[in-house]
């Protein structure tokens, strides 16, 4: 009777573990878990490369570095790339294609999916000091959201914690 048990228990862990590794399986290739770096590809780091150089403007010039990233048809701002600068409580202070939006809170507004994505970008700077974040936001020009990723890194903006970014629509 004892042997029995022990082979019953046996087979019940292996089950188990089965299934739990055919969960980890599934949920691996579900677009939920799938989505924790954007495509491999050449716009991804060119827009790295992008974000971190202005870092490094706005580390050591602060806000009189704006003028320039909104400048259109510059390395700051072409097609549907353009960079965007927060502080750490969700107010935008600078974005090259919606300038209307400057110094807007969008420490409450969710994308079309419900993600709070400024929050978002905001624990990456925290946690990591910069890495990507995928949301939804309408391409400049148009009005219906379409799925984005950005890079977002921290930034001191005179004496005070920010985060500069740029994102692109994969499709």
């Amino acid at each position: 009777m004892t042997r029995s048990c022990v082979v019953s228990r046996r087979t019940a862990l292996n089950v188990g573990a089965g299934a739990a590794l055919l969960f980890a399986g599934l949920l691996a290739g579900s677009p939920a878990f799938a989505q924790q770096s954007p495509p491999d590809s050449p716009k991804a780091k060119q827009l790295a490369a992008l974000v971190d150089k202005a870092a490094a403007l706005i580390d050591s010039k602060g806000k009189a570095v704006f003028p320039e990233f909104g400048k259109p048809d510059s390395e700051w701002r072409s097609g549907d790339t353009y960079l965007f600068i927060d502080t750490m409580n969700g107010i935008q202070i600078f974005s090259g294609a919606f300038p209307n939006l400057d110094g807007k809170n969008f420490s409450d507004v969710k994308d079309s999916n419900g993600k709070l994505f400024v929050k978002a970008f905001e624990e990456m700077v925290q946690s990591h000091g910069s890495g990507w974040v995928d949301y939804t936001w309408p391409k400049p020009g148009q009005s219906q959201p379409s799925q984005k990723w950005s890079y977002v890194k921290s930034v001191t903006i005179d004496g005070a914690s920010g985060l500069v970014g740029a994102g692109f629509y994969p499709q």
